[in-house]
């Protein structure tokens, strides 16, 4: 019985570290992604800030500094107020 005890108590700190890493990397790995996507931008911090907020809604950003959109259609279909297009 304690054994029992024992284990599930270790898999649940497990589970639980491994989801706190997961929920806390989804920033970094959005700033590292708009970091490449906007390194070859004239306005980067406006670059950045648009890309930040399409990479948190769609959870994703196309590779490279221009172009692929495909790869990401949240990303691609996202529209400003104007109805052009919101990401970079």
């Amino acid at each position: 019985m304690k054994l029992a005890m024992v284990i599930c108590l270790l898999v649940s700190l497990i589970l639980s570290s491994s989801f706190f890493e997961v929920s806390m990397s989804g920033s970094d790995s959005c700033d590292s992604k708009c970091g490449v996507r906007c390194s070859k931008a004239g306005v980067k911090d406006r670059c950045l800030k648009y890309c930040g907020i399409c990479c948190e809604k769609c959870h994703c950003v196309p590779s490279g500094t221009f172009g692929h959109k495909d790869e990401c259609p949240c990303y691609r279909d996202m529209k400003n107020s104007k109805g052009e297009p919101k990401c970079p």
